[in-house]
Order: C-alpha cells, then structure tokens, then sequence
C-alpha cells in the first residue's frame, strides 16, 4: 500500500510594518506554489490584530489562490461579537476558522472568560457551527496545555471540542516527536478520530523558541539546546542546524504514518521550504 500524499498547511502572523510585509507577502509567494490545504493567520491576545488580521486574510483571498484560514478567538469578547465575525468571514467566502480560546492578554495570568462570551474553545465550536458549515481546525497539546489540572482534563476537553464539531487539530509545536505519538494513541485510545495535525516550528533563532517553549509548556530537549549552544553568532549554521532538526522530525513523524504536518512560519519562508522539499513536495502549478 502506497503512503497517503504529503498535505502540508503554513501559519503566519499579521505584520505590523510595512518592511514585515513586505517580508511576509515575500514569503507567500514562495510558498504558494507547494499548493497547502490551507493558510492561516493568527489573532493577537484580546483581539488585538482583529482589523489587520482580516486584512491579511482578504488580500490572501483576492490575490492568490491559497485558501485564508483566520485564528478567530473568544477571550475579551461577547458571543455576538464573535459570531458576527465569523458571519462576515464566511459572507467574504471564508470557509475556513481555527478556532481557539485565545491567550490571556498580556499583565493577565489567569483565563477569565468574559461574562457575556464564550468560556472555552469547545463552547466556540459550537458557536461557529450556529453560524455555518465552516471548516474548524482546533488546538491540541502533546504535552499538556500549562493551564489543565491534568493530561487526563486536558485530553478531555479536546474530546469536547471534537464533539462540538472541530475538523482536524492542529498540534501545539514540540521537539520530542514521541510526545506526539503517545498523544496520538492516546487520542485513538479514547474515541478521538479526526486527524491531529503535527505543529512544526523551524527554529530560526534558538532564544526566541525558548521563550515561546515556556509560555506555552513545551519542553526543550537538553539534546536540541545543545545543537545550538555557541551559535548565537554563527546564522549560517544556525540555519542549517535548524534545517537538520526539522527534517528529521518529520522524517520520522512520516515513518509513523504522518502524512499532514502544520508550520509555524514566524513569516519566513526558507526553512519551511526546504523542509517541505526533503518531505517530497515540489512547486505545483499555482501560486500568489
């Protein structure tokens, strides 16, 4: 039996100068042509990237053929509020939302759902699927979102989210790639059918993952800081560290029956094309 075809979806962020867009618009084009499932564009804590955003996810729509996913999240906001954006996306031909809770905003630490709004991703699901028949792409956690009482709390609100209507999840980054599969079984263990999606982050500048890791609860493998020890002012081998690292993350994550893997771009498009091209995938006939 023949693998199943590579499927690969790419995230960026709205930029907030004119210098970053001209970065990401850059880094859209060359990925297009590897034609992803889809693109999605992330949505600042509280809400703070709304309009751009949205702006980013028109352009995507009008001016290439990529489909525009929009991060849409419930923190800070009424259920109105939200729903009628999501009414708006899908009169603009979004059909696509990642659906999550959201962050708290920044000086919060502790998640307060608003009085009048959605408590947790699972309750926005479900308010999507009031609206129309999106394609909803969820959040989960290898390693346990830093928030649950326990991995068992944690996998059950996935399962909630699942039950609410979610299409696929698309998994929080890790580097210890058996994080994943046991995830995975774990998954299957309890009923949980859709696919989760492998969330990759090619390591652009080793700091800058570290803090990401302790915000979100990821774990950073003494093996992988060890890679990069002493490179803080060598780019080029940095780059090709980082390139090393990915490939064999998907290589193996391939060799377990993966065929759909999620990258976090952080708006560049390098490393995320060269990984793609070790998997198998070469340009294709559409682009921006």
């Amino acid at each position: 039996m023949s693998p199943e075809p590579i499927r690969v979806s790419f995230e960026f962020f709205p930029p907030a100068d004119a210098a970053m867009e001209a970065t990401l618009w850059q880094s859209v084009q060359r990925l297009a042509p590897l034609a992803p499932r889809f693109v999605s564009v992330t949505y600042g804590a509280d809400g703070s990237t709304r309009d751009r955003t949205h702006a980013l996810v028109k352009r995507i729509q009008s001016e290439t053929v990529l489909t525009g996913a929009p991060h849409l999240t419930c923190v800070g906001a009424p259920r109105s509020e939200v729903l009628e954006i999501a009414r708006k996306y899908w009169d603009e031909g979004v059909r696509h939302i990642v659906a999550l809770r959201g962050d708290a905003p920044q000086g919060v630490t502790k998640h307060e759902p608003h009085p009048d709004g959605f408590a947790y991703g699972a309750d926005l699901v479900t308010g999507l699927r009031s609206v129309a028949d999106f394609d909803i792409s969820v959040a989960a956690y290898p390693e346990t979102h830093p928030e649950a009482s326990s991995p068992e709390a944690d996998l059950e609100n996935f399962r909630r989210k699942v039950d609410a209507g979610a299409t696929r999840a698309i998994t929080q980054f890790f580097f210890d790639t058996d994080d994943y599969l046991r995830f995975r079984d774990r998954c299957v263990a309890v009923g949980i059918d859709i696919s989760i999606v492998p969330g990759i982050l090619p390591i652009t500048r080793f700091p800058q993952v570290t803090r990401f890791a302790a915000r979100c609860g990821a774990k950073i493998p003494s093996w992988l800081a060890d890679r990069f020890a002493g490179l803080d002012d060598d780019p080029e081998t940095r780059r090709l560290i980082a390139a090393n690292v990915a490939i064999e993350q998907v290589s193996r994550l391939r060799r377990h029956g993966v065929s759909e893997f999620h990258f976090y771009t952080l708006n560049r498009a390098e490393l995320t094309y060269a990984i793609c091209h070790a998997l198998g995938l070469r340009p294709q006939n559409s682009g921006a």
